[in-house]
């Protein structure tokens, strides 16, 4: 069948297949999801590299991470051209139209995850994006206790605002739009200084430990989720679990209250007709990272604070601290 999307013509193959067997949603019911969220979703991923987490055969088949631009795009879609750690490069699909959202779920995709960065500067992020991962143990509660802390700190340091919003899952993602002016390590480094921050302010119930066994029932401020080529998902991304929950922007008096169970391919297309694109106003804001950036370079110099692990896939990178759990390295026999 074809669907008409904001001008363009897509075309559905296979629309009655079934993506989620639990509630019976198909390939057709996520297309209209994403026409009926279009600017919502397409305003989180305008101009960004994106990596497509494609599941051609529902959630109970395989799936797959499509990094490189899928072979047979359409040339209406552009691309933006991305390096690896690993020094590798690629291009990847870059949206600018809603319609591209639709093409990439013809094709399976459920959640978009785009990279911080725009197009025209690929090597300089334009977002802050802390994600609060409950461990086991802990749940979302536990997730909106340690967000109200984090706005705090944001705000404390340089005025920043935050934009938070589901997971999908049982955690939370915080963005802060900040200006293109810092490569992804300085980010890195202020999304570490933040980490560090609540950690002092909430030592049990906030950690920024990389090994899990060392993070106890607590709230996991990935830091390395801000390391290039770690990517987040979209606002408004579909997330591959029984109940077809999604990524929902919220506002902040309204955490408390919700629940990602909440907001799913059913409900949140409602939500959208209503408030429309609650986090809308982040496209007209940008801040420094100079405060965050300060605050690391304290935390260096008066209490010996510097960098930590990177993912394994990364290169051994400048100043990174040995990276071997804990456990492992106390039975290893001193050199």
């Amino acid at each position: 069948m074809e669907l008409e999307v904001a001008g363009r013509t897509v075309r559905l193959s296979s629309p009655d297949k079934v993506f989620f067997p639990e509630r019976g949603f198909t390939k057709l019911d996520l297309a209209r999801y994403y026409i009926a969220v279009g600017p919502g979703i397409l305003r989180a991923l305008r101009d960004r590299p994106t990596t497509l987490e494609r599941h051609p055969d529902g959630i109970e088949g395989e799936w797959f991470f499509q990094k490189r631009a899928p072979k047979g795009m359409p040339d209406w879609i552009p691309t933006a051209h991305i390096t690896f750690p690993s020094g590798r490069s690629a291009d990847e699909m870059c949206p600018t139209e809603q319609a591209a959202v639709v093409w990439a779920a013809q094709y399976g995709t459920l959640t978009f995850h785009p990279w911080p960065v725009r197009a025209g500067d690929v090597d300089h992020p334009d977002e802050l994006r802390i994600d609060l991962d409950p461990q086991p143990g802990t749940d979302f509660a536990d997730a909106v206790r340690a967000a109200h802390e984090l706005r705090a700190v944001l705000d404390e340091f340089g005025g920043l605002r935050g934009w938070p919003k589901t997971s999908g899952g049982r955690g939370l993602h915080v963005f802060v739009p900040i200006e293109p002016r810092w490569t992804f390590t300085q980010v890195r480094r202020a999304a570490i200084a933040v980490g560090r921050e609540m950690e002092r302010r909430m030592p049990g119930h906030v950690t920024i430990k990389w090994w899990k066994e060392e993070r106890g029932e607590r709230i996991f401020l990935d830091y390395n989720q801000t390391a290039r080529d770690r990517t987040i998902a979209s606002a408004y991304s579909v997330r591959p679990r029984p109940q077809a929950t999604v990524s929902a922007p919220l506002r902040w008096d309204e955490l408390d209250t919700a629940h990602p169970r909440d907001f799913d391919l059913a409900t949140m297309p409602a939500r959208f007709e209503e408030l429309g694109d609650v986090h809308a106003d982040m496209e007209d804001r940008s801040y420094s990272l100079d405060a965050l950036l300060e605050l690391a370079r304290r935390d260096e110099q008066d209490h010996g604070l510097g960098d930590l692990p990177y993912p394994p896939e990364y290169p051994k990178m400048p100043g990174e601290p040995k990276r071997v759990q804990p456990s492992r390295a106390r039975r290893e026999p001193s050199p």
